[in-house]
């Protein structure tokens, strides 16, 4: 569907304007269209290269891309097909999903694939194919404003089933950039995946604005994300008072296949890290990858998902800091909030095919705290344990687990989780509820827990039986419990005096 959603785009795109997106080469195996087009003048130096055959493409493992000013022939920018993605470039391990290729053993190796994505190393595919149509990522930062670049290509980077891929050498393919992008004191940009924005990619939205002091005072910079498909891992690092917003909630989806074996250190799709006051709005993020492989992950003050709609795999989202959720939805694979945040979700969907979370709030700090929200466990097996031969596990769904994490003599298993819910609806959450929660280390302690609950329902609004609740949680009444109920319906309370507002 992405391929087929950029082909879109460029069809677009020969009818809106002069500039040809035909196949400046014609023979078998070249390809059909070229974006940005051969010739063309204005592009964003944050451009995606897209190459669209009449047949699927295949991407080699051998042949260099290069990038080259046309003005002094310099090279900026080299994608060697020879380097490994990443130490496990199909990001599984032993079992597989029905139908899927069998995973392809881990690659040891000196060096991979790498690009900076807001300051920090990441791996990454330097083509991706969908369909009939091939992605190139250039290196993040490698194209600049006012230059003009011609792409070469050796015949071994792709091959294509109606002939072979002859390469791409001369000045077959060239395109110019913008001759400077928006004003530095811009406080609002737009992007767009067919090149008509401010940016083509979120992540050249997110590099263009400054750091700066969180400040409560000055007005929001704003990112608009127009509808498209932006298939980037996206890094807000250090960063703050910035809200990201959606053209339209479904129509824009953000997203990559990102996980554990492909990035041991950095799993997660869409990360916002040591940032405060963040707001993101009105889109969908995806992680495409299976096992551990987040969503999202934020690790920072004040961030706020605002009518959003996320799907992961294993911890689908991690959390730290303070975060308010409100009329979102997630979707995971299990411990699908891996919870160390003190935070806040209103009317906000979870569907998790193992335990909803893994809740993980330090001493002194809430936890998660769900209001008029709804809970669902999937009674489907879990992807990685799905095999041509197995149809695999389904796991248990309880609102949240405490298993012991570390050594037996050290008190890792978060003795102080927090989880409350009020007023939610419920379905396939087993009859105890929580769990399981091993009761070890030195300083473990059931009084420390929170796992309280009140009017917990049905989808149909009726309320469940929760004679069968494991022991360590608490069932919140009327009148006794008031206080309680009235403090944790109460965003303040849980955020730590932190009043969230959506901008």
């Amino acid at each position: 569907m992405r391929g087929l959603h950029i082909l879109g785009l460029l069809m677009t795109l020969a009818a809106c304007t002069s500039e040809p997106v035909v196949s400046p080469v014609s023979r078998p195996g070249a390809p059909l269209s070229f974006f940005p087009a051969s010739g063309a003048r204005n592009v964003n130096p944050d451009t995606h290269l897209v190459l669209t055959f009449a047949s699927e493409p295949k991407v080699g493992d051998t042949g260099l891309i290069r990038i080259y000013d046309a003005k002094d022939n310099a090279l900026v920018d080299t994608l060697d097909l020879s380097i490994p993605t990443s130490p496990n470039p199909s990001g599984r391990g032993a079992a597989q999903v029905a139908g899927e290729p069998p995973p392809k053993a881990a690659v040891i190796s000196d060096v991979y694939q790498e690009t900076d994505v807001g300051g920090q190393p990441f791996h990454f595919r330097p083509i991706i194919v969908h369909g009939k149509t091939a992605t190139i990522y250039p290196h993040n930062h490698a194209l600049s404003y006012g230059h003009t670049y011609v792409v070469r290509m050796d015949p071994s980077v792709l091959t294509a089933a109606e002939g072979d891929f002859a390469g791409l050498n001369g000045e077959a393919w060239t395109f110019a950039t913008k001759p400077s992008g928006p004003a530095a004191n811009a406080t609002r940009v737009s992007v767009s995946a067919d090149g008509r924005g401010d940016f083509s990619t979120v992540q050249g939205a997110i590099d263009f604005f400054p750091a700066t002091a969180s400040s409560g005072a000055s007005a929001p910079r704003e990112i608009s994300i127009r509808k498209g498909d932006y298939e980037e891992i996206v890094s807000i690092n250090g960063k703050s008072n910035l809200i990201l917003r959606g053209e339209d909630r479904e129509g824009v989806k953000v997203g990559y296949a990102n996980n554990t074996p492909f990035n041991p250190q950095r799993r997660w799709a869409f990360s916002i890290i040591n940032g405060a006051d963040i707001q993101l709005s009105n889109f969908t993020l995806n992680n495409y990858a299976i096992g551990q492989a987040e969503a999202l992950m934020t690790r920072g003050e004040h961030i706020i998902l605002d009518h959003m709609t996320l799907n992961g795999s294993g911890d689908a989202m991690t959390t730290y800091g303070t975060l308010y959720m409100a009329d979102s939805k997630l979707t995971g694979d299990g411990d699908t909030i891996l919870g160390y945040a003190a935070a806040y979700y209103l009317r906000t969907e979870v569907r998790s095919k193992g335990p909803i979370t893994w809740t993980r709030n330090p001493e002194g700090s809430h936890g998660n705290v769900f209001v008029d929200s709804t809970l669902i466990g999937v009674r489907e097996p879990l992807p990685w344990t799905v095999t041509q031969t197995d149809p695999g596990r389904i796991a248990p769904t309880p609102f949240a687990r405490l298993p012991h994490n570390g050594k037996p003599d050290v008190a890792a298993n978060f003795p102080y989780a927090e989880m409350v819910l009020i007023n939610c609806r419920t379905q396939n959450i087993p009859p105890e509820g929580w769990g399981p929660i091993e009761e070890n280390g030195p300083l473990f302690s059931r009084a420390n827990l929170r796992f309280m609950e009140y009017n917990t329902m049905d989808l149909d609004g009726r309320p469940v039986d929760t004679s069968m609740r494991t022991p360590v949680s608490r069932q919140l009444t009327l009148p006794k419990d008031a206080q309680v109920i009235a403090n944790y319906s109460n965003p303040e309370f849980v955020l730590g005096g932190w009043k969230p507002v959506v901008r």
